[in-house]
């Protein structure tokens, strides 16, 4: 199933929403969305092409699950009848530029949705596994940057899904990067990724 539309959830992992705010991002209780476009996706293996002169960029792991559909206000109760595979993915954020962005009210698309911005590994078949029960890591050059845990999300994928739900019809080949836990960081050309989750696998790009 192709990708259709990328949603993303910012500000899921409390102890992440600590770390922005050294930042400069203030804490927002609510659920936060944003989209990139799917030609942001770089498959698994292939060279992360980041921007040049633009700041930090910075990456973010995270669980990404692909829908079967769903159409419009799905009840929480049912909404993981819409989830169809699972995979794992980074959310690249030029992380100065959506400083400034957010800090004039503006839009993040500049530092979230630029080409390349959606690096994507391959989807598994989604098995009735808990989704909240993921661990999952994201490690730099060999060095362990990100160690997260779907049972830490303050929105869960459940509520993810009705919560979008309200706002747009989900379609089979949507996409939902469901918020990255803290340990973000920069990468550089050269970089060697590794994601990897003992329920999902393992995934990996070098940055260019």
């Amino acid at each position: 199933m192709s990708v259709k539309r990328i949603f993303c959830i910012g500000k899921n992992y409390a102890e992440h929403v600590q770390e922005l705010a050294h930042l400069g991002h203030a804490p927002d209780g609510d659920c936060v969305v944003f989209m990139k476009p799917a030609s942001c996706i770089v498959p698994e293996g292939e060279l992360i092409p980041l921007p040049r002169n633009r700041g930090s960029i910075h990456h973010e792991a995270e669980l990404v699950v692909q829908l079967t559909g769903g159409g419009r206000d799905i009840p929480i109760d049912e909404a993981l009848d819409c989830v169809a595979g699972l995979t794992l993915g980074l959310d690249l954020t030029l992380r100065e530029l959506q400083t400034e962005l957010k800090n004039k009210g503006k839009p993040w698309e500049l530092a979230k949705a630029f080409d390349g911005a959606a690096p994507l590994g391959d989807f598994k078949p989604y098995l009735d596994q808990d989704l909240q029960a993921i661990a999952f890591t994201c490690h730099v050059n060999g060095s362990l940057r990100q160690h997260g845990h779907t049972k830490d999300m303050l929105f869960s994928v459940a509520r993810q899904i009705h919560i979008l739900s309200q706002t747009w019809a989900l379609l089979p080949g949507d996409v939902i990067y469901t918020g990255t836990p803290q340990g973000v960081g920069p990468l550089q050309p050269g970089d060697h990724v590794v994601l990897e989750s003992p329920a999902i696998g393992r995934f990996e790009w070098r940055c260019t």
